[in-house]
């Protein structure tokens, strides 16, 4: 099957390899002359494991292609994903403004029928919307279809997400739509995935639905961490509890600075602004958003504890992604933390595996310095606060860690370390919940 995607971001690029991968010719398109450039040239604009090696595959075997040339693109395929970004405005709802410069293009090249397919996390009626943009731009009118088939991938992990996923979620009022998705989806038939065929406003209600009921797992477990820490309980076996009851599950039951990235926090304010819309207020989505912003602000108290006033003071700060295995800085509780610190009047040396390129667009000065490793941004530091659970952090040489330091405190934000093993080795240790 031909096949169209529109937007070279996080989600666009893991779905047009993706479906590559599945046999399909798929070109993916880019207003960014300067990304596809990279792209034909094999250089990635974000770090998910396995998808350079992926794209490299495809494209070496023809079945997958970078351009600008959306004309082309759209003549020349049947299926067109729309998978450009929907961030938020001020008044935390979503910003559909490039969602709908492609469907004009998309109407403006339609050549005969196509079915046009949202990937992009849109408000209900998103697609209805798209639809009548097309029939209104349309410079030859023609038949088409449109459908939701949100996407579920974790950053870090996207590649099995899409291989493997949990369910394959497709709405759409047109029947012949479907079928053509569920054959485009059809390898995924062979390991028994569930699908969820059903209308397009409630294919896009379910994927804010997920996220925000995610947010608000993350959100639940912080204030019971909060909890922990004021009656002498540990976070750690609460969550082990609770999580074995399958009714609850184990995922997303971990403490921390809060969430952060690309979806959780613009899709709970989204779908609060959504609920607005029609007169209905979501009272425990709010709730997380506030209690995620809160959560934030401890760090801080911890931070200042442990150390005191951090002006005029080194820290040390390992990780800068929002999760642990992608480039993603997007409201990353790490930057936001680093950045408070920065306004405190502290000196940051600064270390992420990955996202230091990104980190440094929104992270800089004079008072940032950027690491090659974590051992070099503890060097002098008067606290090392743990921001980001990437696998290299968890297993760091204490002994050597501490002859470096100016001062032995740790902050571990993502409890990766032991109070007792951590005192033993001669560190001052605050972790959440514990």
């Amino acid at each position: 099957m031909n096949v169209c995607v529109v937007g070279t971001g996080y989600v666009g690029l893991v779905t047009g390899a993706c479906f590559a991968e599945f046999g399909n010719f798929v070109i993916c398109v880019d207003v960014d002359k300067e990304k596809i450039d990279n792209l034909n040239r094999g250089i990635l604009p974000i770090y998910e494991p396995g998808l350079d090696v992926m794209v490299a595959r495809n494209v070496k075997e023809g079945r997958l292609a970078f351009t600008t040339d959306i004309k082309s693109a759209v003549e020349k395929s049947l299926v067109i994903f729309i998978a450009v970004g929907t961030p938020s405005k001020e008044d935390g709802s979503a910003d559909m403004q490039y969602v709908e410069q492609v469907a004009r293009d998309i109407a403006r090249y339609m050549n005969g029928f196509k079915v046009v397919v949202n990937k992009s996390t849109v408000p209900v009626g998103g697609g209805k919307w798209i639809k009548e943009i097309i029939k209104k731009h349309q410079t030859n009118p023609c038949h088409f279809a449109v459908a939701s088939n949100p996407e579920f991938l974790r950053e870090g992990s996207a590649i099995e997400d899409f291989m493997r996923p949990d369910r394959v979620v497709i709405g759409s009022d047109s029947e012949e739509a479907i079928a053509i998705l569920k054959d485009l989806y059809s390898p995924l038939y062979l390991i028994e995935t569930p699908f969820v065929i059903t209308n397009l406003e409630t294919a896009e209600l379910i994927k804010y639905a997920s996220n925000a009921f995610l947010a608000t797992k993350i959100s639940f477990i912080n204030e019971i961490a909060n909890l922990c820490e004021a009656v002498g309980a540990d976070v750690h076996h609460v969550a082990k509890g609770m999580g074995l009851d399958n009714r609850i599950g184990r995922k997303f039951l971990h403490p921390g600075p809060g969430f952060g990235g690309s979806c959780f926090p613009k899709d709970t304010r989204a779908i609060v602004k959504v609920a607005e819309k029609y007169g209905v207020e979501l009272r425990i989505v709010k709730a997380v958003i506030e209690v995620n912003e809160h959560q934030r602000r401890r760090m801080i108290d911890k931070i200042k504890k442990v150390l005191g006033d951090p002006a005029g003071k080194t820290i040390a700060l390992l990780g800068l992604s929002f999760k642990p295995n992608t480039s993603d800085v997007r409201e990353a509780p790490a930057i936001w933390i680093g950045q408070q610190l920065l306004n405190m009047g502290a000196q940051l040396r600064a270390y992420d595996p990955a996202a230091m390129e990104e980190a440094k667009k929104l992270l800089n000065g004079d008072a940032v310095t950027y690491c090659q490793d974590a051992y070099e941004a503890a060097t002098g530091a008067d606290c090392l606060v743990l921001a980001v659970e990437w696998n290299q952090f968890r297993s760091l040489d204490l002994a050597r860690l501490k002859a470096v330091m100016k001062q032995p405190i740790m902050v571990d934000l993502k409890n990766v370390y032991d109070r007792p093993k951590m005192e033993k080795e001669g560190f001052i240790y605050e972790g959440v919940g514990r």
